[in-house]
């Protein structure tokens, strides 16, 4: 997924070539990473310091949340892809990479981690540490470093940043941090207004407060330019007319465009090439240039087989650097071509090699994403998560795409001899009121809670240890428990032994027993029977799910009955139909919500639940 278009940027700038090499060879570098928890603030933060580094000029136009460049991270407000980009403060260039915030990404921020050698980590000065804010701190850690901590939202009426403060010590403490990371610097900052204090009683003004802390605090890139040549593939990207493009630092030695070099590969296989490409980063601005050495941050081209983790070393004198390790995926689903009543009507790629080739392509530069041919147009695509996967699925229905999608069902692991499953750290901030059933719930879903503390303005925040099963399909349930208010995060323990069966969805479904269009009236007569999916008009076929039953068990049903005609006057005036509104079923709701005996369709227009087996008979003769 380009994340720029990389065909507008190959041009060549001396100036920018200039920055590149005339300046003094490691000092002038700062490469570093912007890491926390979902939403609080850090592509926020990157805008503010592009801005008021004066790398745009004056006359361009800057977009809020300028990183966030993919049409979902723009709509949803999160981070995906981990992107990079750089900006000059005072002689200095800091390359920044904005990484994703939720845990389904955590695969991003681990390899960029590597990358780097010093992190901004923001934490929201209300909520505190969560989940995602654990999971990035341990990273951090146990690479050495020496996170600059940054309390954002400091505008918030409900911010406690002296509390925070603590709860981040604490943090590090329980996390056995050394006594150099405990000694940690603290910038208070509200990255939306765009300033930065060292002091809660400083005088609010810019971010400037926190450049200079990025020089101060931040080691410079190690490493010598002098030494035979050692760079690391950390992203990776694709241009339709270059090719694979690896994003790398360069860790020792120089390299040039055009220079021949040599690819190690993870698993020892090494082969020598030549560098077509070398690419540079200033802004949002991508430009060729001549060269490149230790500490610098760059994009190559020449290379099809390159992949992340691999190594771009000296042919003469090779040496490669430790291949990455890449968390093992948690979660799969499969996704196969629609063979609906309705398939090939509203998709433009409906066929089974088209789908293949498009989630191949994905996998090219997705490197937490596993992908596996099943035979029959089907394809076992396994992730870190629900939304990694619900992602994907919505990018392809995007690009014209019609496919279907089963339940997702976590990877099970053979460990010892022992049968494991992957388990979630779930902290939940509900209304006190709420607690309680939320317990309850969470209870016959195998959750054992670790932790119960009373917050501001009437919640309570819950954390709970849960088997990654225990999790699918309760966010709905959630949502109608707290009654909308409540929220919920979680990010990845570890695999455990298998805990048993897990309650999942008590409803049942609504199927249609009939093909056509439904109606105002067979849906009034339904309703009472449970929630309705379809509105009035909508096509329906044998099979295909229409709402959500108000007992346990499936119940077969009519939509496209209409009222009979007769030319008898009535003695009274018929009763107006009023139906309710149906549930909207977004994507994620969707693969939530069905069992396993369900699939979605997914297209471009519509998304459907339907059975496996269409044909009520069948269907029942196959419970049997």
């Amino acid at each position: 997924m380009p994340i720029y278009c990389w065909r507008h940027i190959f041009c060549y700038n001396p100036a920018f070539n200039l920055h590149f090499e005339s300046r003094n060879p490691m000092q002038n570098i700062r490469n570093i990473a912007v890491i926390a928890h979902v939403d609080h603030g850090k592509t926020t933060l990157v805008d503010g310091l592009l801005t008021q580094s004066g790398t745009f000029s004056e006359r361009e136009q800057i977009d809020e949340r300028v990183m966030d460049s993919n049409d979902l991270e723009k709509e949803r407000g999160i981070t995906i892809l981990s992107k990079n980009t750089a900006i000059n403060y005072k002689g200095t260039k800091i390359n920044i990479i904005d990484t994703p915030g939720h845990a389904d990404f955590g695969g991003e921020v681990e390899r960029v981690l590597k990358m780097v050698d010093g992190v901004l980590l923001l934490v929201d000065a209300q909520e505190g540490v969560m989940p995602q804010t654990k999971f990035v701190v341990k990273k951090a850690l146990s690479f050495g470093i020496r996170p600059i901590v940054v309390v954002n939202k400091i505008d918030k009426p409900a911010a406690e940043p002296d509390r925070v403060v603590d709860e981040v010590f604490d943090l590090f403490v329980a996390m056995e941090a050394s006594d150099f990371q405990l000694d940690f610097p603290v910038i208070y900052a509200a990255a939306r207004d765009g300033y930065a204090i060292k002091d809660l009683n400083d005088e609010k003004k810019d971010l400037q407060p926190l450049f200079e802390a990025i020089l101060e605090y931040l080691p410079a890139p190690s490493g010598s330019s002098e030494s035979p040549l050692q760079m690391q593939i950390f992203t990776l990207d694709y241009d339709n007319y270059v090719g694979k493009i690896g994003i790398a630092r360069v860790f020792n030695g120089r390299v040039k465009k055009n220079e021949n070099v040599m690819l190690a590969k993870s698993d020892g296989e090494k082969e020598t090439g030549r560098i077509t490409k070398l690419i540079g980063f200033l802004g949002l601005a991508r430009t060729e240039i001549e060269s490149a050495q230790a500490g610098d941050i760059v994009a190559i081209a020449g290379f099809n087989a390159i992949d992340v983790g691999d190594s771009i070393v000296d042919p003469s004198n090779p040496m490669p650097l430790d291949p990455m390790h890449l968390e093992e995926p948690t979660m799969s689903v499969y996704f196969a071509v629609n063979d609906s009543p309705l398939a090939g009507l509203e998709g433009k790629h409906v066929t089974a090699n088209k789908l293949k080739d498009r989630l191949l392509k994905e996998m090219q530069t997705n490197i937490a994403m596993r992908c596996e041919e099943m035979g029959e147009g089907k394809f076992r695509v396994s992730g870190r998560g629900e939304l990694q996967i619900t992602i994907l699925a919505e990018n392809l229905r995007r690009e014209g795409f019609e496919f279907s999608i089963s339940r997702p069902e976590v990877i099970i692991k053979d460990i010892d001899g022992v049968k494991c499953e992957p388990f979630e750290h779930l902290v939940i901030d509900t209304p006190q009121d709420f607690s309680g059933a939320i317990i309850e719930r969470l209870g016959r879903r195998k959750a054992e809670m670790k932790a119960m503390n009373p917050m501001n303005d009437g919640y309570t925040r819950l954390e709970f240890e849960i088997p990654a099963r225990g999790l699918i399909g309760y966010r709905s349930e959630f949502l109608t428990d707290t009654k909308g208010e409540g929220v919920m995060n979680h990010s990845f323990l570890d695999f455990r032994a298998f805990s048993g069966n897990v309650e999942s969805r008590k409803n049942g479904a609504l199927v249609s027993m009939e093909n056509g269009e439904a109606t105002g009236f067979s849906l009034f007569n339904i309703q009472e029977r449970g929630v309705l999916f379809i509105t009035p008009q909508t096509k329906v076929y044998v099979g295909m799910v229409i709402g959500e039953h108000s007992r346990d068990n499936d119940l077969d049903v009519n939509p496209i009955k209409a009222k009979h005609l007769t030319n008898m006057r009535s003695s009274g005036a018929d009763e107006a139909i009023k139906l309710v509104p149906p549930r909207d079923l977004t994507l994620e709701r969707a693969l939530e919500w069905i069992e396993d005996d369900e699939i979605l369709e997914v297209t471009p227009q519509n998304i459907r639940i339907r059975k496996k087996i269409l044909e009520p008979n069948m269907r029942k003769r196959s419970k049997k």
